[in-house]
């Protein structure tokens, strides 16, 4: 860990009102340390985690995953009944899901054109749209 990651991931706690306990700090530095985005399965940060040495369950790693999430974070994206990605970016954009290696990767967001959506029922709104294009070989 140097410096520059774990301010990265002290701050990033921060904008999400978290408290930087030493699990989410070290989940957050394989989360966002390098500043770079990710998309993880809870099973694949557990598996980073401990690669890296540290010592979490795989429970500990879904509610703290939730935690980003509630806090504005991170955002969930289900790619079917059974699986979901944790983005840690959370800007309004679509994903590829390739289908042969279980992999999540952003789309480009400028070639996507929504010219329309549904009415939502009465006395609900849209509070989201998510695009997940689901690649296999042709």
């Amino acid at each position: 860990m140097n410096d520059m990651s774990i301010d990265r991931s002290a701050n990033w706690l921060m904008r999400g009102g978290l408290r930087p306990t030493r699990q989410r700090m070290a989940l957050a530095q394989l989360l966002v340390g390098d500043g770079e985005d990710r998309h993880v399965t809870a099973e694949g940060l557990y598996a980073a985690s401990l690669e890296a040495g540290e010592r979490v369950s795989l429970a500990t790693v879904y509610n703290t995953l939730r935690a980003f999430c509630d806090a504005g974070l991170m955002q969930e994206v289900t790619v079917d009944g059974h699986r979901s990605y944790f983005d840690t970016r959370v800007d309004d954009h679509p994903h590829f899901y390739w289908e042969e290696r279980g992999e999540l990767t952003d789309a480009p967001a400028e070639q996507l054109k929504i010219v329309g959506l549904p009415s939502a029922p009465e006395g609900m709104e849209v509070a989201r749209v998510d695009v997940v294009i689901r690649l296999r070989r042709a």
